[in-house]
């Protein structure tokens, strides 16, 4: 697997994806091998019988994926691999060296990552031409999400591989560490986590939020990924606000608190794949607001959430209200958001089709 940051250390999708993933496929008796960057935070070799191959990567913006897949690839050409799976457009651009080399390639892509807003011209054309590669350069292309299987088919006339994401349905914690932490109070916030970069929207959340008249807070949970400006211009939006909560990036105990204890999950994102953090909230029952762009809506399918117009404010600040309004429909909306991800996104159903397609690509010789 190449084109992860590190597990079990959650940095977005793709690593969540890795780590439910790649502990099943060795229990069905595969070796896998993870390459991530030298500097995560687990310090094993091993992650329940997953190899994990640390490299080194040149921690900036523009170079970090870059030399970081670079030299995974460099590593893994040596190795006794069969199959190579890359992950996103980045790393696509490598993914023809492995058949080179007599190895079977596949990549996933996650979205489109060159609509991100973090990205400058050139970064774009290099993940355009990541996104030509993915489609190009691979025995196998998988796709997260019914959207991206349209826009690549009909772009590309191809056939891909549609496999989503899954979450795992979780047990609800009681709140301790988030009464400790920042005195927050069952269902008494609304919860945005994910990674702070524009794409996300959060900056249209705390807009809408600043325009209700709440008792309520707003957790902010998430941090920069090589987007410090943006998130200093969060921080000063929501400044003068006491209700207004950030808590940098969290994980373990107390996220699991915090998507337990939540009144409602807000994803007003412009720009996504698979959203895994939506996925995740609809797992613990939350009812979810969203922006409504095909992605999402994929997901919540208008009767297991719901959606505001993209990018505007004021229609997010009236759903919000509503909602905050209605708490019986939010209960109500967030039990059959829990039932339906956790009949359609379930994980072991994921790896059976993931793994049906390295055993065609092995099986084809």
């Amino acid at each position: 697997m190449i084109g992860s940051r590190g597990i079990p250390v959650t940095y977005s999708g793709i690593e969540k994806a890795l780590e439910e993933m790649c502990p099943r496929l060795v229990q069905r008796g595969h070796q896998v091998t993870v390459y991530t960057k030298s500097n995560v935070a687990y310090n094993r070799d091993l992650f329940k019988g997953v190899k994990i191959v640390k490299v080194p990567a040149i921690n900036t913006k523009h170079l970090e994926t870059f030399t970081r897949v670079g030299l995974s690839l460099w590593h893994e050409i040596f190795s006794q691999s069969d199959i190579v799976h890359f992950h996103a457009l980045g790393p696509a651009m490598f993914s023809y060296i492995p058949r080179v080399f007599s190895k079977k390639t596949v990549v996933t892509v996650h979205g489109l990552d060159w609509q991100r807003e973090k990205w400058g011209w050139f970064a774009r054309q290099f993940l355009k031409a990541g996104e030509y590669a993915s489609a190009r350069f691979p025995n196998a292309t998988i796709v997260v999400s019914p959207v991206l299987k349209e826009y690549y088919d009909a772009k590309y006339n191809m056939q891909t591989i549609y496999i989503p994401n899954g979450v795992r349905i979780p047990a609800v914690r009681e709140p301790g560490h988030i009464i400790e932490e920042y005195s927050l109070a069952p269902k008494n916030y609304l919860l945005f986590a994910s990674r702070l970069v524009p794409e996300k929207g959060c900056h249209y959340l705390i807009e809408a939020f600043k325009r209700l008249e709440t008792h309520m807070r707003l957790v902010i949970a998430g941090g920069s990924s090589h987007t410090d400006t943006y998130v200093e211009q969060l921080r000063l939006l929501g400044k003068g606000n006491p209700n207004i909560i950030f808590t940098g990036h969290v994980s373990g105990e107390l996220l699991v608190e915090l998507f337990s204890n939540a009144y409602l999950y807000v994803l007003p994102s412009s720009v996504e794949g698979l959203p895994l953090s939506l996925l995740e909230a609809m797992s613990y029952g939350l009812c979810v607001v969203t922006s409504d762009i095909p992605e999402n809506v994929s997901v919540t399918q208008g009767i297991y959430g719901c959606s505001f117009r993209n990018r505007d404010v004021d229609d997010l600040t009236k759903t919000l209200k509503r909602l905050l309004q209605r708490p019986e429909q939010v209960k109500m909306i967030g039990q059959r958001a829990r039932q339906h991800v956790s009949e359609k996104y379930n994980w072991e159903y994921i790896v059976d089709r993931t793994e049906a397609v390295y055993f065609s690509l092995w099986e084809s010789g």
